[in-house]
């Protein structure tokens, strides 16, 4: 596949949205502009988990900005993920809709563990290639990811439920900070950083590294007051606590090197900064300026390079869960010639269309590791519950849909929970994998014969050679019952 030459990544975190553009050169990605803006998208969720308006047209007014810088980049090129604020929004397919027709790109919301992957990969692209185990640290807006790994791959992921701004909210409502606040904040973090310890504290590491925002400015402060070296020490975040407390709010911090728009969020990234340290037992933390848009900027390499992880998901989830790969292959090779004939009409032309379509053949069965009833259903919840890095929560949705659509009546009120704009092509895509698996009902290798696909909007020809149907009743039985499936559905199956 041709190396594309321009990239671009945005992360839309909870804090700041985040945009970088990058030129690809003989497998290195050299950025050519980074841009940040503080947004705040976080702070607009309301106690019913909605964003409201303003949050949402801050964010809108900053994509309207990063989309003009990125016109004429090709949208294969161009990878925008949504973070902690948009995996808890109520609202969020409302507002992804708007935003996306703001910016131009599609936009993925990645669970916590795959942003913990994506950082990793940035940090590790930013680093010494060393050998050893190292422990990486982002704080964000409304999540915080910690990370073991070991050069490039990332061995252990876990994303914990707190950050900078809903800390702030939570322990240092309008602005003020005490002691006694500044305490309940670093015990709620300690209390985060339990539940994974021991098995971090099992796992080792040789170094530990901070990546994004709030650890950087928690850097700059305790380097340029000379309270400690390069990077963070727990001597100087003790004494950056003692000096937050003495200012007692947040307007009132003067602190070295903090500048005033990260004011706000200091000691509450802080709190979690040195609750992380004391559970974990740190006593020193270097800073990365590689984090997660950086990693998507690799991730997007390595899909032009056919090292989609993507891939390993799925592969791993088929041998988690013993699928019959001969029958899955089948299934999978009929759906593409039935695809190929169609795409062009139902405009599905594309890598991720015929990749869904993929994905969901390969796992159809997944679900009969569970039971044989209903394991169409199982295969569905067992697809969107599993950790699959590489895929975004949209992309999951996508596949567990045509797993649980592939059989029996097609699943018309989970399509309408699903976004809007991909409800049609999800769908069609369905449609097209249920014949395939009536066709390889038998699971023999008997070939199956040439077939003719048309359609005309949501009316299908399937059409066979003359007599072939006659001789296979059973195969005939299955499409006829699919032709009822179909009229539900509002489609029309024809068979010649």
């Amino acid at each position: 596949m041709r190396q594309p030459e321009h990239l671009a990544a945005i992360d839309l975190g909870s804090n700041s949205f985040h945009m970088v553009v990058a030129r690809q050169a003989q497998g290195e990605v050299r950025v050519l502009e980074s841009l940040s803006e503080k947004v705040q998208l976080g702070a607009g969720l309301d106690r019913d988990n909605r964003l409201d308006e303003a949050a949402q047209q801050r964010a809108l007014d900053c994509l309207a900005r990063f989309g003009q810088r990125i016109t004429g980049i090709p949208r294969g090129n161009v990878r925008v993920v949504g973070t902690n604020t948009l995996r808890m929004a109520r609202n969020a397919n409302q507002f992804i809709a708007r935003a996306e027709a703001v910016l131009g790109h599609d936009i993925e919301v990645v669970a916590g563990r795959e942003e913990a992957r994506l950082i990793y990969l940035g940090v590790a692209h930013s680093l010494a290639d060393d050998a050893g185990a190292r422990l990486v640290v982002d704080i964000g807006g409304g999540s915080t990811e910690l990370i073991i790994g070991e050069r490039f791959e990332a061995v252990e992921t876990e994303s914990l439920h707190m950050g900078c701004v809903s800390y702030g909210q939570r322990f240092f409502p309008e602005g003020r900070i005490t002691e006694a606040a500044f305490r309940k904040a670093v015990t709620a973090a300690r209390q985060e950083v339990l539940s994974i310890d021991a098995n971090y504290r099992r796992l080792g590491w040789a170094q530990a590294v901070g990546a994004s925002g709030t650890v950087k400015a928690i850097a700059q402060v305790c380097e340029e007051n000379g309270w400690s070296g390069e990077g963070v020490s727990l001597e100087g975040l003790d004494k950056a606590r003692r000096k937050a407390i003495k200012a007692g709010s947040v307007d009132a911090l003067d602190l070295k090197g903090l500048r005033d728009d990260r004011k706000p969020i200091f000691a509450s990234g802080l709190a979690i900064l040195l609750g992380i340290f004391e559970q974990l037992g740190l006593e020193r933390m270097q800073f990365s300026n590689g984090a997660l848009r950086e990693g998507l900027l690799y991730d997007l390499l390595g899909r032009f390079s056919h090292e989609d992880v993507r891939e390993r998901s799925i592969q791993a989830l088929m041998n988690r869960h013993h699928v019959e790969r001969a029958q899955a292959e089948r299934v999978w090779a009929t759906a593409r010639s039935l695809y190929e004939q169609v795409a062009p009409v139902w405009q599905l032309e594309d890598d991720a269309a015929l990749d869904t379509l993929r994905w969901g053949a390969l796992l159809h069965e997944v679900g009969l590791a569970v039971s044989h009833s209903q394991f169409h259903k199982h295969g569905a919840y067992l697809v969107s519950n599993s950790d699959l890095p590489g895929f975004s929560r949209q992309e999951q949705q996508g596949v567990a849909l045509l797993v649980r659509g592939h059989r029996r009546k097609l699943p018309l009120s989970a399509l309408n929970d699903c976004p809007e704009d991909e409800q049609p092509r999800w769908l069609r895509l369905c449609l097209i994998l249920r014949l395939a698996c009536r066709l390889h009902h038998a699971r023999n290798d008997g070939p199956v014969p040439a077939l003719g696909l048309a359609v005309d909007g949501q009316a299908l020809t399937l059409s066979f050679p003359e007599g072939w149907l006659a001789e296979h009743p059973l195969t005939l039985a299955d499409l006829e019952q699919e032709q009822e499936y179909f009229q539900a559905a509002d489609y029309a199956l024809t068979l010649l």
